[in-house]
């Protein structure tokens, strides 16, 4: 077992194109152990997006901190917020974007796209 102090945890800013003021943090990944799943923290500041983008792995996202907008593959916006998780199926474009005033949060877990070589 490994357990990890998220608060120790540096926080990387994305810079993928297209995304704009958005952290995450690995909390559970290879260095840990888990070949087979990842386990990041995202943070969106006021303002800040995710690339419109899509990947060939599902994932599953847990709102964890205030609200914020998931972007679906055909460009419908739903508001989500605290106390929600979302299911990303596998190449379905999407987006999670912060149009409001507090830093949105959430936890993205995703299988690990080496061990799918």
């Amino acid at each position: 077992m490994k357990i990890n102090n998220n608060n120790e945890i540096a926080a990387a800013v994305v810079t993928m194109e297209g995304a704009k003021d958005v952290r995450m943090k690995i909390l559970i990944g290879p260095d840990d152990g888990s070949e087979n799943i990842i386990m990041r923290h995202f943070t969106i500041a006021p303002g800040g997006h995710t690339p419109f983008h899509q990947h060939n792995y599902e994932h599953v996202v847990k709102v964890e901190a205030n609200r914020g907008i998931a972007v679906d593959d055909h460009g419908n916006e739903t508001e989500i917020a605290r106390g929600q998780s979302l299911y990303v199926s596998p190449d379905a474009m999407h987006q999670f974007r912060n149009p409001f005033n507090e830093d949105f949060e959430f936890l993205c877990i995703i299988p690990n796209p080496a061990s799918r070589v």
